[in-house]
Order: C-alpha cells, then structure tokens, then sequence
C-alpha cells in the first residue's frame, strides 16, 4: 500500500471519529494537525532495512507540532497515528512528561476512541519498574516494618540505618501498619500493586523498601513471580497496538526491549517540551565519597556467594573492594583540600553547599584517584556480572531452589547499582573535552548529617540536544512532538536545538493555533512596581502589598504563581487574618485535596485562591470560574544557581555567544507561556493575567517574551 493511500485512510478515519462524537465542533487546526500525523507517519521506513542487499536507506519522517490550548491534539495525533499502526501491522508508543496525562490518556481518552474506531485495538499503560510494588519485599517487610534479615539483607546503606536510628517509635509502629494494610489489600485483590493507585500515595522514603528494582529482581525465577503485578502489566503490553509511556521511561530503557522497538513503530511524545530536561536529568550522575560501608558489604556478599557457585573470577573481589574505600575516602579529603572553604562558608539552609568546576577542568590532584576508582569500579563490576550469570544458570537448572536463590541474588542486586554509579560518574568526571568541543557540567557538594560530613561528587552533560541525537534520534524513524509550548518568542528554533533536531532534515514544523479569541477572553495587566525586580527585598515587599490589593477582589477561583519558596513565604506571612481562610497554599494538603477544595470552594460561590509554584504554572487544567485570574509575581527564569545551567552560560561565553539571549530568554519564554495558558482553558472562558514584574513591558528581551505569549489585551498599571 501506498504512502498516499495509507495517510487517505488514517485521516478517512479521524473524520470518521470526529463526526460520530456527540456534540463534536468542526476544528480547522485540529484537521490541520491530523494531516501533519498522517503524512508524516505514512511516509517513516519501518523495521530493519538490509542497506548491503541493495535497499534503499530507510526514510526518517519527524513533525514538530505546536498545538494551542482547545486544537483537542489528543484525538488528533491518536486517530490517525492507530489507523496507520494497524494498516501497517505495527504499534504507536505515546511518551508523555507526567502519569496524570498518562491516566488521562489511558482512562479517558483511548477509552472513548477505542468505541469510536471502525477497528478494535488494544492499549496499555506502561510505567517504570520501581512505581510498582514488590511482593517479595512487602512480605518481608510487612511482618515488622524493616528487613528480616537486617544484619544480611539491609536493602540500604549507612543512610538509611542513620535514618531508623532516629525514627520515633510511633512512626516504626505506623510504618509496620502500613506495609501490613498494603500486604493484606494486595493479596485480596482491592489493590493492584501499582504506587500511583493508593488512595494518598506514599512518600518516597516509604515507598523504596518496597519498590520493585530491576537489579535485585529475578524475573520469572522469582518465587512470587506468578503474583506479580509489575510483569503482569508487561503481559499486557504485549497484545497491546498503543503504548502510552513517559518520557523518563522512554529514555531510560534505550535499548532495553522493555518498550517497542523505536525502529518499527510509531513515537508520539506529548509534553515534548520536557523532553530535554528530561535527557540531563537521565544522563547526570554522582556518586557519595563519604559514606562508603555499602562497598564492604557488596564485597562480602560476593565473595560469599560467588564461593557457593564456584566463580573464579571472585579472586580480585578483595583488592577492588579495598582500593575502592581507599580511593572514595582519597578523593573525598582531597575535594575538602580544594573546595572545603568555598563549601564551608556557604549557608545550609537551602539544600547541600555546592561548588562547580570551572570549564569542567578538574584539579591535576583528582586525576589519577577517579581513573584509579574507574578501574576498580569495572574490575569489581565484571566479577559481580560473573556471579549474576551463575546464579541465573543455577536458576534454570535448580527451580525447586528458586527462593533461595533469588535471595542471593537481591543481595548483591540490591548494592550493585552504586557501583554502577560509581563507576559511571567516575568516566563522566574524567571526560576531557577536546578544545573547543562542550565540556560535561562538574560540581562537588557539601551536607552535614547530624555529625557526619557528606560529600557527593557530581557530573552531567550540558547539552540535551546532543544526548538525544545520539540515543533516541538515531533509532527513530517515525515520530510527532507536540506541546502547546514549542516555540520560543515565536520560533521553533529554541526547542529544536534543546531536542537535538535543529537542523535534521527530516524534520518539519507545524504551529496551530489556538481556536480561542485571546484578545476578546482575556487581559494582561502588567501591574509594575516602583522596585527593580531584581532588587529581591524591596521588590518582594512592593509586589506582596500590590497582590494582597488584588486577590482581596477575587470573586471565584484564582491562581498565583511563585518563583522561590521565599517569596511564597513571605506572601503567605502577609496574608491578614480575613484573607486566609481564603488562601490554599501548595504542599500544605496533598495537590489532589487541595485541588477538591478549591472546586468545592468554588462550586459553592466562595472565592478561592491558590498559592503555588513551578510544578502548578503547567498541567493544572481549572476551567471557567476555576481560575478567573491568574497572577504571576515575577517573571520565572531559572534558578541562578543551576550547576548545568551555570556551566553551560559559561561554556557559551567562552565561544563567543550570549547565554541570556540564546538560553535564558528562550526557556523563560516556554515557562512563561505554560503559566499564562492556565488562564483560558475553554471557548467560553473569562480571565486576567496579572504580571508584576516591569521587564516585561520596560525591557527588549520582555517584548520578545511577550510575543510568545497569547494575544490578550494588554493594560498597563502604574504602581500603586
């Protein structure tokens, strides 16, 4: 068939869906969109391609499109992208940035189209390993709140030992109660073992001990693998034509065939503007230099066990392990050597001192202790991969012994990821840019635990784009990015270097826009203070009196925006006693209950206002009288303090290119147009968008942001 009449039929079947949705609204930019789906998928080469038997080179088809808030892009890259996946006998994998619009997807949306499609097809959820419960360990850990075996089996090091030492007595009672209540709810069935369908899900120093993990888990020699929930959830995925995924999942099994093969099926990332964030965070490392008592007890447990099964190559164990205490506690005095004043002097309030490599150029005297750790570290790994492959061959061959084996190997399991880490960490601290090639961000931090010293030693690449050319975009042939914030100030070219496709020939882009009319729907106040923003103090003050004036006139729901937990604070402090009862303040309630009280609020005719920061400017969808206003207190750049950030800044400088103008600018854009489209979420919708920050309006780079944003009518205000 044909890539013609492949994209005729998938969007014969989008049609087809739009007409047979009861009360559907004809949208131009929503057809736009399909056309862009169907064209671009219909022309992707799918599967392996024998180049030397004389085949043409497969085809790449990338789409990057921008859809503005009510384009409904869901239903426009799904209809077309599953009618193409089931005409050419392959599968669609969504990737999005949050397990909300995962759930949405899932629960909602692939639901309703599933009714509508003229052919069936199937569809599954797929998330992490570790957001799914592990039956072994909750069984454990049920009967006493903490590991049977604690003095063999301790799933965690010197940390977490510190941690229980302290932990009241009551809250060891309630942790055991816990895990019993989860044990007994699993093996009735009223559960499904998945972290995110608790009714509060837990915290994450809750959560870990009984995460599933990859490196301890023995798959199907694993004795309660027949109950477990995480490969039941693989089995689904399995018979499964869509795949709904997250970005984090997506990036971190490259490679792994835990998801589609990217070669041979079709990839829709949603979000897509998280995409690079993403990348860094995935590929960033860091090891902790101090405390180091894991390695003896990984060293034990392999020598041990490797002993049982007659592995040669435990030989070395002793001498890796030792070489590796020495050279953590090694590089650790000489990081305090070199660092500890710029470490020691800075205030532990906020989080671990830090301090950054300038140009990535590490010290001469860290040099030979990493290749020292590096060589240590892959010599200790090869005997433990030694030791797994005997174990999992005693696996097959004793089945009757499939609970004491998959012990052993949890216990080794359990710590080898550090050394991984370690290792890891170890290469990317040694790498050594060329002159003129983009150096890796390095940084070294200082935190006191009670009267331990911890430092950690860190590193991350500063490029996104590079990391995902490299690891996702060489194996990708067919794929859609889309977001309501792809463009930057009015351009693409922001996110496609970010994305690692600036450039790429086979990418195209598409802006759709919005089918709402900004201009009649919505204001922007620019609301200036007499301060400079950047004078943190006195224009905090200024701006808490002039936002305390307006939401005292909020009649129904609205939404502020912070850029640090100080300024939140310090607007909170302010708050008079009428005003508080008023005000929901971000992680003072679990974000689902705040969020059902601000509806019941608003639901009963009382005004309601939210306080919040980063993680409420996007994916908050709060319609109609929800969120009549939205008030931004200050324009979001990033934190000045970001290692990655800061290294590349420097690294642009040293090219002879302006960070603020090619990086700053571009990423508050994207930010603040995230924030700004909380405002109008419908047709119908009324709203304000209050800005206190006089850039803005007073500055070049503001009239660039502004012409990301939408094109509300703009007001002025003098300060008050």
């Amino acid at each position: 068939m044909s890539q013609q009449v492949w994209a005729a039929q998938a969007l014969e079947s989008f049609d087809a869906v739009v007409q047979a949705t009861e009360g559907f609204r004809s949208r131009a930019g929503q057809r736009l969109m399909a056309e862009q789906v169907a064209r671009t998928f219909s022309s992707a080469t799918l599967g392996k391609v024998d180049e030397e038997s004389g085949e043409d080179a497969p085809t790449r088809s990338i789409a990057v499109i921008q859809a503005g808030t009510g384009v409904g892009k869901s239903l426009a890259y799904c209809a077309p992208a599953i009618a193409l996946a089931l005409s050419r006998g392959t599968r669609v994998l969504i990737s999005t940035a949050t397990v909300a619009l995962q759930e949405q997807l899932v629960n909602k949306d692939l639901p309703a189209l599933a009714a509508l499609m003229p052919q069936p097809f199937k569809f599954a959820l797929a998330k992490g390993r570790g957001r799914y419960v592990c039956k072994l360990k909750l069984d454990r850990l049920a009967g006493t709140g903490e590991a049977e075996e604690e003095a063999d089996d301790d799933l965690f090091a010197e940390e977490e030992a510190a941690a229980r030492a302290k932990r009241p007595r009551h809250e060891t009672e309630a942790r055991i109660q816990f895990y019993s209540t989860m044990a007994q709810t699993l093996s009735k069935g009223a559960w499904d073992g998945d972290r995110d369908s608790l009714d509060t899900p837990p915290e994450p120093e809750v959560w870990s001990p009984v995460a599933a993990e990859g490196a301890s888990c023995t798959g199907k020699h694993c004795p309660a693998f027949s109950q477990c929930t995480y490969y039941d959830k693989r089995k689904e995925l399995v018979g499964a034509q869509v795949i709904v995924a997250n970005h984090d999942l997506l990036l971190s099994s490259l490679g792994a065939r835990v998801l589609p093969e990217l070669d041979n099926c079709l990839l829709v990332l949603d979000e897509a503007h998280h995409l690079p964030s993403t990348a860094l965070d995935q590929f960033a490392c860091s090891m902790d230099l101090s405390r180091i008592t894991w390695i003896e007890r990984l060293a034990s447990r392999g020598l041990r066990i490797g002993a049982l099964l007659e592995v040669e190559e435990i030989a070395d164990i002793p001498k890796h392990s030792a070489q590796l205490r020495q050279t953590l506690q090694d590089l650790a005095r000489i990081v305090m050597d070199v660092y500890g004043a710029q470490l020691k002097s800075q205030p532990s309030a906020w989080g671990p001192a830090r301090v950054r490599v300038p140009r990535g150029e590490l010290p001469e005297q860290l040099i030979a202790p990493l290749g020292l750790l590096a060589a240590s570290a892959e010599g200790f790994l090869d005997a433990l991969r030694a030791i797994s492959k005997a174990l999992r061959a005693e696996m097959r061959d004793k089945p009757d012994e499939a609970k004491r084996l998959s012990t052993l190997y949890a216990q080794i399991g359990m710590l080898a990821p550090r050394l991984e880490e370690l290792h890891a960490t170890a290469q990317l601290l040694l790498q050594d840019a060329p002159e003129g090639a983009v150096p890796a961000a390095k940084w070294f931090t200082l935190e006191v635990d009670g009267d331990f010293i911890v430092v950690k030693a860190h590193a991350s690449p500063i490029l996104p784009g590079t990391t995902l050319r490299n690891h996702l975009w060489s194996a990708v042939r067919g794929a859609v990015l889309t977001s309501a914030t792809l463009t930057s100030c009015g351009h693409f070219d922001f996110f496609l270097r970010e994305a690692g496709l600036h450039g790429d020939e086979a990418t195209t882009t598409l802006e759709v826009p919005s089918p709402f009319n900004y201009a009649a729907q919505g204001t922007l106040i620019a609301a200036e203070t007499r301060a400079d923003p950047k004078n943190a103090a006195q224009f905090t003050t200024e701006m808490v009196d002039a936002l305390l004036h307006d939401i005292a006139r909020v009649e129904y729901g609205a939404l502020v925006l912070f850029t640090s937990r100080e300024q939140m604070r310090q607007a909170v402090d302010a708050l008079p006693t009428a005003m508080r009862s008023v005000v929901l303040v971000q992680n003072a309630l679990p974000r689902t209950q705040l969020l059902r009280r601000h509806r019941e609020r608003v639901d009963n005719g009382e005004p309601s206002v939210i306080f919040g920061m980063q993680s409420f400017g996007e994916g908050l969808d709060l319609p109609g009288r929800l969120c009549e206003s939205v008030f931004i207190t200050k324009l979001p750049f990033a934190p000045p303090d970001d290692p990655v950030g800061e290294a590349r800044a420097e690294w642009l400088r040293a090219v002879g290119r302006d960070p603020f103008s090619e990086l700053v600018v571009p990423a508050t854009a994207i930010r603040l147009a995230q924030w700004v489209g909380r405002a109008i979420r419908t047709e119908e919708d009324q709203a304000h968008v209050y800005c206190y920050d006089k850039r803005l309006v007073r500055t070049s780079y503001g009239q660039r942001l502004l012409k990301g944003l939408p094109p509300f009518a703009l007001e002025q205000r003098a300060p008050l």
